[in-house]
């Protein structure tokens, strides 16, 4: 009796052990590599045209790097309650109004801000691989993923009724 509580001892310290210095090991080496997860950068108005739409960002192209303003504004945050004026044009840190809805596509991420009105895009992400370009105007908005000659469009429209967003491949 005593020799097998003798072998169940020894194995459990060596067991203790073993699990120590496994969990020390993996600790030491992801705690260099750890990294907070990539955010989706907001879209900014240069100017908003009704007359004609032209791209305003791109994927493949690189936005200037400037200081953060505070590190506020570059974490997400949850959606605010409706508000009864819906906002019609986003600013450089869009304000929700409305219901927001994600749209994934084989391109990427398109989110927007649905009001009863009028919508806003509240942020656009590519996936791995795929580049971006968004257009705008007083009554729709639309987001185009492309991988060589693939394309994946997300089309919000609201003129003369509530926003409708249409996802198409082409």
């Amino acid at each position: 009796m005593r020799r097998g509580l003798v072998h169940v001892l020894a194995w459990s310290l060596a067991t203790g052990a073993a699990v120590t210095l496994s969990w020390w090991g993996v600790h030491t080496v992801m705690a260099g590599t750890a990294y907070d997860p990539p955010r989706a950068l907001p879209i900014t108005v240069a100017e908003q045209t009704t007359q004609e739409s032209k791209p305003l960002a791109s994927s493949t192209a690189r936005p200037s790097v400037s200081p953060p303003r505070s590190t506020a504004s570059r974490e997400p945050s949850p959606a605010p309650a409706p508000s009864k004026t819906p906002t019609k044009s986003p600013s450089p840190s869009p304000t929700v109004s409305g219901e927001v809805k994600s749209y994934d596509t084989e391109g990427g991420r398109a989110v927007f801000s649905l009001g009863k009105s009028s919508a806003t895009l509240v942020s656009a992400t590519p996936a791995a691989g795929w580049s971006m370009q968004v257009w705008k105007t007083e009554t729709w908005i639309r987001v185009e993923f492309a991988s060589g000659a693939d394309r994946v469009s997300v089309f919000c429209t609201w003129h003369d009724s509530a926003p409708r967003v249409d996802v198409g491949t082409y």
